[in-house]
């Protein structure tokens, strides 16, 4: 069975290696390394260390001109991480159509970043969805899911890694059964109770002590890669990468020393900060930081 490829950041490079190990990838489509960009470009990288034909796009209208030359004979396509709203003529193409990878169950978490908002959220498990594409915006029928839950300490990071696996084995199990017939696409469940996530800003990482704490820890675990959780401290900008709620009510940004530990007040509790890095520096402890700036609180 051969197949094409979509997909361009990193979880699209990491998918594309797994995948190269059970299928026939006749070709990669990804978006092209942009000018001003140094250093690596995950899928274009992977894709060229596995000898794979690779055709570049920058938009849904490249997109459909690619497919219009007509330059493959797969008869399916798999998505992930891809980045660009695939058209309905791209998706005729292809006569088994298009599958994606989508890490959350739906209609849950529809939209650009599943991942981050599950673990906003609060909840307590997400997943993989494996649905073929439609013109909506994720709204297509589903081949397979299969859930996985969330570690009361995950960053984005660990979570990332965990569902690439869990695609990777659904994939692998699902889509044979998918093109010999014996796996027949279903609708979403309860398509009314559908959320959706969206892509972050810079501006979100700013935060905000007037948050409740549990609030803010979660959104110190989800943008650990991006926008990151800055605010200020002894005067420094720095990132807060680790912390933990205790316990205290005070005025929301009040800084204060307990026990030799850094704690900030927000509008419900309080965070003890367990990791930084300070603007300039390396990340590290909050005792180290204390030891250079405490004087400055």
């Amino acid at each position: 069975m051969e197949i094409i490829v979509f997909g361009s950041g990193p979880v699209a490079a990491k998918s594309l290696e797994l995948l190269a190990r059970n299928f026939k990838i006749e070709a990669v489509v990804t978006k092209p390394k942009p000018t001003y960009h140094r250093g690596s470009f995950p899928v274009l990288d992977t894709a060229k260390a596995l000898k794979l034909p690779t055709h570049t796009v920058s938009n849904k209208a490249e997109l459909s001109k690619l497919l219009g030359t007509k330059p493959f004979h797969s008869k399916l396509g798999v998505l992930i991480d891809f980045g660009i709203i695939v058209t309905q003529d791209v998706i005729d193409y292809f006569g088994l159509g298009i599958i994606n990878s989508h890490f959350s169950l739906l209609p849950e978490w529809r939209g650009a970043d599943p991942i981050t908002f599950a673990i906003l959220s609060g909840q307590a498990k997400t997943g993989v969805s494996l649905m073929l594409i439609d013109a909506g915006m994720d709204t297509g029928k589903i081949l397979t899911q299969k859930s996985l839950p969330i570690s009361p300490l995950a960053t984005t990071e660990t979570l990332t890694q965990e569902l690439i696996s869990l695609s990777d084995s659904l994939l692998i199990k699902y889509l044979p059964k998918y093109v010999d017939g014996s796996l027949q696409p279903r609708q979403q469940p309860h398509p009314d109770r559908a959320t959706y996530s969206r892509k972050l800003t810079k501006s979100d990482g700013t935060i905000d002590w007037n948050k409740p704490a549990q609030q803010i820890e979660r959104e110190i675990r989800s943008y650990v890669s991006w926008p990151k959780s800055t605010t200020t401290l002894a005067g420094k900008e720095v990132i807060i990468t680790e912390a933990r709620l205790v316990e205290g009510e005070s005025q929301p940004g009040k800084v204060e020393l307990r026990d030799k530990n850094l704690v900030v007040y927000t509008a419900a509790k309080a965070l003890c900060i367990e990791k930084l890095k300070p603007s300039g520096k390396a990340e590290m402890s909050a005792q180290a930081f204390l030891a250079g700036y405490g004087n400055l609180l």
